[in-house]
C-alpha cells in the first residue's frame, strides 16, 4: 500500500485505471473536472485514450462506441451535463453495453451554484432515462471509498452489460483525505468471452447468467446495434414474446445477483431504538451525530448506503421495523426518504433536509434524533 494524500476526484480516476478504463470521453464541468484533468495525463501512459468532446451528449456517445470497441469506458460529469446524457444513458441500457458513468452532484436546478454540493440527482439516476430498465448505483462516502467504488464500478457494468452511475457529490470530490492504495496490480472482472463460432453467436442471446457474451466491433462477428427492441441478432423486432423476454432478462441479470450489488455497512444496530440511514458525504456528518447520541445514552444505530440503486429494500426493512424512529438526512428534499418510508411508513420516518449548497451539520442531525416524536 502507499499512502498519499488525495482528493476524491483523483481517487476516482486512479480507480478508473486500476479497473482497467483505457477510454474516457468527456466535457469539463464543475465540480468533476478534476476526473478528466487526470486522466488525460494518465490514460496514455497506459496506452488508453482520452478525448475532450464538444459537450455531454457527444461524450456518452463516444464513451459507448469506445466500449463496443472492446475497452472499458467511462465518463465524468456533474448536474446538467448529467441531464444531457440520459438519452444515451437509455440507449446503453437497451444494447446493454458496459461504461461507467461518474456524476459529482452539485446544487441545482440548471447551473445552480457549480461549486457547492448537493444530493440531488438520487432520483434522476434512478428514473432519468425512460421506460422500464434496472439501474446500478453507487455512493462513495470518503476519498478511499471513491477508488474502492469505482473500481466495483467496472466490475458490476462488465459482469452484467450494464452502464453503472458512480454518484459522487461536490464534497466527495473536491476533499482530500490520506489514503492508502493498493500498489499491487487488481484484477477486475473482465467481459464474458465468446466461445462460440462467428456464424452461431447472438449478441443478445439466452445465457445461463442472463448476460450474453459481448464480442467487440473488429473481432469477426457480426451483429447489429439498435436503440429498437431487437431480436437475438440485435434487430429491430415487433414480436411481443421477444420483446417480453428482453426486458425479464435485463432485470433479472440484477435482481439475481443483489447479494453482490447491494453494498451497505452498519453499526450500532443491535441495540438500537432509532436508526439513521444515510449516503454519501452526509453520512460522514451522520456517523458523528450517531456517536454523539450514544455517548449521551441514546440507542442509535446507523445503516450507509453504498449501493442506492437498486435500493437496500429487505435490509432497510428488516432494520426499520426494530425501531421507533428512522432518521434520513439528506442535501436533498427526500429522495431516499421516499423509498425509506415506502418501506417503513411515513410516520417512523423523520426527514432532515438541507438544500442551500451546505452540508448537513452532525448538530442538525442531532437534534432531529433527540426530538420527541410527536
Amino acid at each position: 500500500m502507499a499512502v498519499e494524500l488525495l482528493q476524491g476526484n483523483e481517487a476516482c480516476a486512479r480507480g478508473a485505471l486500476a479497473a482497467g478504463c483505457r477510454f474516457f470521453g468527456g466535457y469539463p464541468i464543475t465540480p468533476s473536472t478534476e476526473i478528466a484533468e487526470v486522466l488525460a495525463h494518465e490514460l496514455p501512459k497506459v496506452g488508453g485514450k482520452f478525448i475532450q468532446m464538444e459537450d455531454e451528449i457527444a461524450s456518452i456517445a463516444a464513451v459507448i462506441g469506445a466500449s463496443v470497441g472492446g475497452l472499458k469506458s467511462m465518463t465524468a460529469t456533474s448536474g446538467p451535463g448529467f441531464s444531457l446524457m440520459q438519452e444515451n444513458i437509455g440507449y446503453a441500457v437497451m444494447a446493454e453495453i458496459p461504461c461507467v458513468i461518474v456524476d459529482v452532484q452539485r446544487l441545482g436546478p440548471s447551473t445552480g451554484r457549480p461549486t457547492s454540493p448537493a444530493q440531488g440527482d438520487v432520483m434522476q439516476a434512478r428514473f432519468g432515462t425512460h421506460g422500464d430498465h434496472p439501474i446500478i448505483a453507487l455512493s462513495p462516502t470518503a476519498v478511499r471509498e471513491a477508488f474502492d467504488l469505482t473500481v466495483t464500478a467496472f466490475d458490476f457494468s462488465e459482469r452484467s452489460r450494464t452502464p453503472v452511475i458512480l454518484l459522487m457529490d461536490e464534497v466527495i470530490g473536491h476533499m482530500r483525505e490520506k489514503v492508502e492504495l493498493p500498489t499491487a496490480p487488481l484484477l477486475p472482472a473482465q467481459r464474458k468471452p465468446v466461445e462460440v463460432p462467428p456464424e452461431w453467436y447472438e449478441i443478445y442471446g439466452e445465457s445461463p447468467t442472463d448476460v450474453p457474451p459481448l464480442a467487440s466491433f473488429g473481432e469477426g462477428y457480426r451483429f447489429h446495434i439498435t436503440g429498437l427492441h431487437h431480436d437475438v441478432h440485435g434487430f429491430p423486432t415487433d414480436r411481443l414474446d421477444e420483446i417480453q423476454a428482453w426486458i425479464t432478462r435485463v432485470f433479472r441479470k440484477i435482481e439475481n445477483n443483489l447479494d453482490d450489488i447491494l453494498l451497505t455497512q452498519s453499526e450500532w444496530t443491535d441495540d438500537m431504538s432509532t436508526l439513521i440511514v444515510a449516503y454519501g458525504a452526509t453520512y460522514r456528518s451522520a456517523r458523528q451525530a450517531a456517536r454523539i447520541a450514544r455517548q449521551r445514552g441514546h440507542r442509535v444505530g446507523l445503516l450507509k448506503l453504498q449501493t442506492i440503486w437498486p435500493f437496500a429494500e429487505e435490509q432497510v426493512e428488516q432494520l426499520a421495523a426494530s425501531v421507533e424512529l428512522v432518521v434520513v438526512p439528506e442535501m436533498n428534499l427526500g429522495h431516499v426518504a421516499l423509498e425509506v418510508e415506502r418501506l417503513a411508513g411515513r410516520r417512523k420516518v423523520r426527514r432532515v433536509n438541507r438544500i442551500d449548497g451546505q452540508m448537513l451539520e452532525p448538530d442538525e442531525i442531532l437534534a432531529s434524533i433527540l426530538e420527541p416524536q410527536g
